[in-house]
């Protein structure tokens, strides 16, 4: 089955770094065939950014989403952005709530969490709230599992960082675990 991931925001949030994790957790990890793109402005931060997962159990004849079945929105100008190429009955939306205030009516999926605010305020650094979004996005949509990811994040971000990257990623989890079938995230 073909899973496709839209993760946006602004340039510094680590934006590209999520897509890239969430790869190579399904890829390398979970042995699923993966595609994954990326897309960001001249500014090497405050700059709009994508990057995009795809996710299959079988070969990938087309790199590109075409119909997103996860929007991840760091910023509001992302979410602004792409809420239009979802289908609003179907995509798991998650949204970090510490940045994007106005979400349209009509999203059946809809999560959000506060992924700056956790990272900033219970971690210390607001440049893990992209580890935070993907232990939530692993929870709330169980495209790959969280062992997956941590053993990605091992493997990926500086050995330096390794113990707060966990540690968010282990708040989002938990975070998004309180999210999924509660009306309150919707």
């Amino acid at each position: 089955m073909r899973r496709e991931v839209r993760i946006a925001g602004f340039g510094g949030q680590g934006v590209i770094l999520s897509g890239l994790i969430l790869a190579v957790a399904a890829g390398i990890h979970e042995g699923k065939e993966v595609a994954q793109t990326q897309s960001y402005g001249p500014e090497s931060r405050g700059g709009a950014c994508r990057a995009e997962v795809v996710i299959s159990d079988e070969e990938i004849d087309y790199i590109k989403p075409m119909d997103p079945d996860v929007l991840v929105a760091m910023s509001q100008p992302a979410l602004d952005r792409y809420i239009g190429d979802i289908d609003r009955d179907r995509a798991a939306v998650l949204v970090d709530s510490s940045l994007v205030t106005r979400i349209p009516e009509g999203i059946a999926h809809l999560y959000r969490l506060g992924m700056t605010d956790i990272a900033e305020f219970r971690l210390g650094n607001k440049i893990v709230a992209n580890m935070v979004m993907l232990g939530a996005l692993s929870a709330v949509t169980g495209l790959v599992s969280f062992e997956a990811l941590e053993e990605a994040v091992r493997g990926t971000v500086p050995k330096k960082t390794v113990e707060l990257n966990l540690s968010a990623l282990r708040e989002g989890y938990a975070e998004g675990s309180k999210l999924v079938g509660s009306p309150s995230s919707r």
